[in-house]
């Protein structure tokens, strides 16, 4: 099997396992509301791609 399927099938078995752990404890979940998790996603997918262009500036 690919790694990265794999990884991403217990990635996503994880936050089910999690989400069924803190539901079941009647707990909030460990996660930002929607938008804000997108936002926070973006910022970090955004941040990668300008580190490399900041590198080119200084060197």
């Amino acid at each position: 099997m690919n790694q990265v399927l794999l990884i991403s099938l217990l990635s996503l078995f994880t936050g089910f396992v999690v989400g069924l752990l803190f539901t079941a404890l009647k707990l909030p979940l460990p996660a930002p509301n929607a938008f804000a998790g997108i936002t926070g996603i973006l910022g970090i997918y955004l941040g990668n791609m300008a580190w490399p262009q900041i590198l080119k500036l200084f060197s």
